[in-house]
This record gives structure tokens, sequence and C-alpha cells, in this order.
């Protein structure tokens, strides 16, 4: 028999995550390493288990994640959106929780281009009136 396995796309900045949940003990994999290994700050970690905390399912769920792009903060972010879309492919009744607490809304905000004839995105060359 094959196992279930669920699945959420997350995205931050640049960063893009997918997310592969099955049941299990509570295993996270992020890249082939441990969600303790690949994260170093304890706000990363936080953000990527707080859609499992809200939803009580930090023990009964093992997951597996690739992500790419961006830097690790935006990672995270992704991940974490992701989670939060895969538990809805798990379970439906969970989207009002997850929904309430903004987890599903993707975070539009990206670096803005820089535009010709400036430093920078808004700011400008310095001005010499002499």
């Amino acid at each position: 028999m094959a196992e279930t396995q669920f699945y959420g796309t997350g995205k931050r900045k640049t960063a893009v995550a997918r997310v592969f949940l099955r049941n299990g003990k509570g295993v996270i994999t992020v890249n082939g390493q441990t969600l303790d290994d690949y994260f170093s700050t304890g706000t990363q970690k936080t953000s990527v288990r707080e859609p499992l905390a809200a939803t009580d399912n930090e023990s009964n769920l093992d997951l597996y994640i690739t992500v790419k792009g961006g830097g690790l903060t935006g990672q995270a972010g992704a991940i974490r959106h992701g989670i939060a879309r895969a538990l809805v492919d798990y379970d439906a009744e969970l989207r009002g929780v997850l929904k309430e607490q903004g987890m599903l809304t993707r975070d539009a905000r990206k670096k803005e281009r820089k535009k010709y004839g400036q430093r920078g995105a808004r700011a400008r060359f310095q001005f010499s009136k002499r």
C-alpha cells in the first residue's frame, strides 16, 4: 500500500519551498538536513514550526522539504507558507485556523528594482547646484 502524501508550495521573496507531508513522528527534514542543522536562529525554527503548533500536529506528521533561492529568513518564510498549504491539503478544516493567523497569505514583498539614472530603487545621485 502506498503511503499517502500531501503537498504544498510556499513562496517568500525569491525563495520557493516544496513541502511534502506524511503521517509520522514529527521529523522535519530540510534539503536532506534536520531543521536544527539547517536553520541557525531560533526565530527561523519557530517560524517553520508555527503552522504545526497552531493546528496541534507537531508530533504526528513528518515533513520532507526542499527549498531553493533567497536567504535563510526568506526560506523559513517560504517553508512556513508551504507547510500551511500542505496542512490544508491534509485536512480542509484547518483552513480557518491558518487563515486567521495569516499563514496562507503569500507575502508579496520583494526587492524593488534599481531604476536607471538613480543610485538605487529610490535613492538618487547627490545633486550639486554649482
